[in-house]
């Protein structure tokens, strides 16, 4: 196979596994979460974006690479991961700009994705950095794709079954049946909780 070829079914086959991860495991545990908590774990991994930089150095391209791609590769993912750093402090900090920051950085870091990829020609150039396209990229193709659905979607966490209502017993005691509630914490980036709760009170 050629060098282009083993790059193409490296990516293509990275896509496939990331959307069957996101389809089978992320997507229904995240429709849990509040939509700020979802968001925050979503952009966490573009956090890394810095490692983009890569592209300019000796080490991780060999001699020749079209300065117009590395450049832009290096500087679109460097951007990019300082928005994402941006946004997650937003959405941890309950910022009235949270959503604001989230949609330029999903903006930004898509764009930045799309023109490096259009640009096959530096893919033989690639040594030490081939693995952040055939594996990076395809992860941060799929997560963009996750943001954009939950800021374009609704809250799902507010969606969860309430705790069950009391029910009288024969000797006409009140008894609140043993349940399980979720419990959404207002800090925007802590894990929801679950607890079972059981409550019993005599009549008067």
């Amino acid at each position: 196979m050629e060098t282009l070829e083993i790059f193409g079914v490296q990516f293509v086959l990275s896509v496939i596994v990331f959307a069957l991860i996101a389809k089978w495991y992320a997507a229904p545990w995240l429709a849990h979460k509040s939509k700020q908590v979802a968001l925050g774990l979503l952009i966490l991994p573009h956090a890394f974006r810095h490692i983009g930089l890569t592209f300019l150095t000796p080490a991780g391209v060999k001699e020749g690479i079209p300065s117009t791609f590395a450049t832009a590769a290096a500087y679109g993912d460097f951007a990019s991961g300082i928005l994402a750093i941006l946004a997650l402090i937003a959405l941890r900090r309950n910022w009235p700009v949270a959503m604001a920051l989230v949609w330029v950085f999903s903006l930004v870091g898509i764009a930045d994705l799309l023109n490096a990829l259009r640009q096959a020609e530096a893919v033989p150039y690639f040594a030490a950095v081939w693995y952040i396209p055939t594996f990076l990229v395809p992860l941060l193709l799929i997560t963009h794709v996750m943001i954009f659905a939950r800021l374009l979607g609704g809250d799902m966490a507010n969606c969860a079954a309430p705790c069950s209502p009391s029910i009288r017993d024969s000797s006409g005691a009140t008894r609140v049946s043993k349940s399980v509630c979720l419990t959404v914490s207002s800090d925007p980036l802590v894990f929801p909780t679950r607890r079972a709760t059981t409550q019993e009170a005599e009549s008067q």
